[in-house]
């Protein structure tokens, strides 16, 4: 696996992953109808970076990192991590974080926080917590899984400078 700097001519193979992600509504709280267009936006166009996995010239996930807040909280930045389908279980979004984390370091980053994780996400908590991102609040259903209703939604957070 390779991981590098999207360019904008990744966008026809990021789409299908953001649109099944999304359109399922099952892990982010973007309108399920949020378009080709407007999704470019908010993945590629926005963020400060955004990255693509590949193999063989295949994309298995993308990611992006960006500031979460300005002014006296710009050390801290935000990420958003989507696998495809038929990558799941290689070990895609690790890497991804492993490789996020290093990428906000050299950004000058101290901190990485996930502002919105729906605690429906197994997966992911379980994973956050093993690359070792606490839960740092609770939001009580404020998240409306499709299937599970309204469900807790957790801050995560981790400390990247080494002390």
């Amino acid at each position: 696996m390779n991981i590098r700097a999207a360019k904008k001519d990744d966008w026809h193979a990021i789409w299908p992953i953001f649109h099944d992600i999304v359109k399922a509504g099952e892990t982010y709280a973007y309108d399920v109808a949020t378009t080709k267009a407007q999704a470019e936006k908010i993945w590629l166009e926005a963020p400060r970076k955004t990255y693509v996995v590949e193999e063989a010239g295949k994309i298995l996930g993308t990611y992006y990192i960006k500031t979460n807040q300005a002014g006296p909280g710009s050390h801290v930045c935000n990420c958003g991590y989507m696998v495809s389908t038929a990558a799941r279980g290689r070990g895609v979004a690790t890497t991804m974080c492993e490789h996020s984390q290093q990428v906000a370091t050299e950004l000058g980053y101290k901190a990485m926080q996930f502002n919105f994780v729906a605690s429906s996400n197994k997966g992911a908590v379980r994973l956050w917590e093993m690359l070792g991102f606490d839960i740092v609040g609770r939001l009580p259903k404020a998240f409306n899984h499709p299937d599970h209703g309204y469900v807790d939604a957790l801050v995560m957070y981790k400390w990247l400078e080494k002390t």
